[in-house]
């Protein structure tokens, strides 16, 4: 049944397309859950799929070949993602900088530093050499091999992770005294602040987390689908993962659930392809379709968005 095979397909292609933006989404949630606007998560992706592809790269060479050689390269873009999210945290928190001007700052000095780095440590390229070691796709025994619908049981590691990360993520903000007090300096720090809450430090652990995420979601997309790092590797993911949040109204499952929606139109290509839809539908056309629902998303046609009510006001300690 060619049908079956094709809504299989577009499925199995969403999962995949939409782990690295749920996890950027929902790191950008605790940030802004928190008060400080992150613009920052495209710049954060890169540098965690630079990270992600370089440290995999010369780890497999020094290990001559291994299946840790990822991992290890997933975990470095997490620490990559946290230190690299610390200037937005000061110049936030601490000096109340515009906070959008400094997530597009870092966004440039993101491309900037991996593809300088990437030239240095490449001989002169702008693109690392391709990763002999990647995820592989994880099977359920016996579910896989069904006919038709097999696709749907077998999945990166990075997917079965952000499951988990989308749930202890709605555990953490809404079942958890740090959720409560995220929550609290985010709607009304000047309360919160009156209740004992550290403000400044509640939040720069926010931003952090964010940091995390965002670059696990870069370094998914270099250790799934693209098995390199090239300057056009993120690509705007970042921002249809910001488009994510505030369509998914800064909510972990709702959020989630938007990421698959844009991961969806991505996917669409693929299957569009496969069905012979391009013979009568210009390709770019179908290519543009994850920005212009962006667009669209940020130009608040779809619903009213109620965004924290602190997000991008800058705290200081004793005012009233």
């Amino acid at each position: 049944m060619e049908w079956l095979k094709l809504i299989v397909d577009l499925t199995h292609n969403t999962i995949v397309f939409s782990t690295a933006l749920v996890f950027a989404a929902i790191g950008g949630m605790f940030s802004e859950r928190s008060g400080v606007v992150n613009i920052a998560l495209e710049g954060l992706m890169i540098i965690g799929a630079f990270t992600g592809a370089v440290v995999t790269f010369f780890v497999d060479q020094a290990l001559g070949g291994s299946i840790i050689s990822p991992w290890i390269g997933f975990i470095s873009a997490i620490v990559a993602g946290i230190i690299f999210s610390l200037p937005h945290a000061v110049a936030s928190i601490r000096y109340r900088a515009d906070q959008v001007v400094s997530g597009i700052a870092l966004n440039f000095l993101a491309i900037g530093v991996a593809i300088y780095f990437t030239k240095v440590l490449f001989n002169g390229s702008a693109q690392t050499k391709t990763l002999k070691a990647s995820f592989d796709k994880w099977e359920i025994p016996f579910l896989a091999d069904l006919p038709a619908v097999g696709a749907l049981f077998r999945a990166y590691p990075t997917s079965i992770i952000m499951l988990f990360v989308v749930i202890i993520s709605y555990v953490v903000l809404f079942k958890t005294p740090f959720g409560l007090r995220l929550r609290a300096v985010g709607e009304h720090p000047k309360a919160a602040d009156t209740m004992g809450i550290n403000v400044f430090r509640t939040r720069y652990i926010a931003v952090m987390i964010s940091g995390a995420l965002a670059a696990m979601g870069g370094a998914t997309l270099v250790l799934t689908t693209t098995n390199n790092f090239t300057h056009s590797t993120i690509s705007g993911q970042g921002f249809i993962a910001l488009a994510a949040l505030i369509f998914g109204k800064w909510h972990p499952t709702k959020t989630m659930f938007a990421a698959l929606f844009f991961g969806m139109a991505t996917a669409l290509r693929s299957v569009l392809q496969q069905s012979g839809v391009t013979d009568y539908v210009p390709v770019d056309f179908i290519l543009i379709l994850p920005y212009v629902l962006t667009i669209l998303v940020l130009a608040g046609l779809i619903g009213r968005a109620d965004a924290p009510s602190a997000l991008g006001k800058p705290y200081e300690l004793g005012s009233r």
